[in-house]
């Protein structure tokens, strides 16, 4: 079943296109992350399925209808890039306004609990730490017991024992059957999290697969070894050196370590695998070339 559909969706900000005929489907039981650049459009494609941003051109679908309809948003849970919360309000007063538009939201302890703010329950949400503000704003997301939760940038600002608490609930929420949809600029929580992947650039979708497709589309592998001198190879993509290793991305690694033992250069601790989600995401947004459909 389809929760989220984007079909030839354009918007336009005055001269501005910030999105360019963009398809998009969400599956029920799904958790795709949304990656891009600033400026990709990843915040409007996002404000469009949830109905807070009108398209220019292209229809949007939440749960088959209209996103701007009360009964298709109460189905779901947000949270945005940026969020206010009132700072007189202690955290659970919060989170029992928050609940009281939902029939039957989440108890307050069990939802506290989950995102690591028992410690914080009588403070005014304005005293918070950042990193507390935004765990507190993710929260509220699953108040409600949605059946779609999209979150734009949700671990910005957390440090990393708070990341992966936020992590942990959202692989919880999705082992229960949730769906979720989730931008990050933080390649290595996408890959941690999402079962496939949707890549933005410019306003258009420039893949969209599982995290190995993604890779492939670039076809560049990581070859590593560690040596004193390197001779200038053909076919090497991009070098870095780091921690006393030299790392070569290649299309083509077989003829890569041919090219090496044949040189005479001395080396060792060889290793050849796959790029990185960050590798591939650079390479596909920065592609000069129009992108190939995946």
């Amino acid at each position: 079943m389809i929760l989220a559909r984007a079909d030839q969706v354009s918007r336009r900000y005055g001269e501005v296109l910030a999105l360019d005929r963009v398809d998009l489907e969400v599956r029920a039981g799904e958790l795709v992350g949304l990656l891009g650049p600033n400026g990709a459009g990843k915040s409007t494609l996002l404000n469009l399925l949830v109905g807070l941003r009108r398209p220019t051109s292209g229809r949007v679908e939440l749960f088959g209808g209209d996103p701007r309809d009360a009964a298709n948003r109460q189905r779901i849970g947000v949270t945005p890039q940026e969020t206010g919360l009132p700072a007189t309000l202690r955290v659970g007063e919060v989170i029992d306004f928050v609940s009281a538009h939902y029939p039957d939201p989440v108890p307050r302890d069990e939802l506290l609990d989950r995102f690591g703010l028992t410690a914080q329950v009588k403070r005014q949400s304005g005293g918070l730490s950042g990193g507390q503000k935004r765990r507190l704003a993710v929260a509220l997301a699953f108040v409600g017991r949605p059946r779609l939760v999209v979150l734009d940038e949700p671990t910005t600002g957390l440090d990393v024992e708070a990341r992966h608490t936020l992590w942990e609930a959202i692989r919880s929420f999705h082992a229960d059957g949730g769906t979720v949809l989730l931008s990050s600029h933080y390649l290595e929580e996408v890959e941690a999290l999402a079962r496939r992947i949707v890549v933005i650039g410019q306003g258009r979708v420039l893949a969209d697969d599982s995290v190995d497709a993604v890779r492939a589309v670039v076809g560049v592998r990581r070859v590593s070894l560690t040596t004193d001198a390197l001779p200038t190879l053909p076919g090497v993509a991009r070098t870095e050196h780091v921690d006393g290793r030299t790392h070569l991305l290649t299309a083509d690694a077989d003829q890569l370590v041919r090219d090496l033992v044949t040189s005479g250069v001395d080396f060792r601790d060889l290793e050849v695998r796959p790029t990185s989600l960050e590798e591939a995401f650079l390479a596909i947004t920065t592609a000069d070339t129009e992108p190939t459909p995946v």
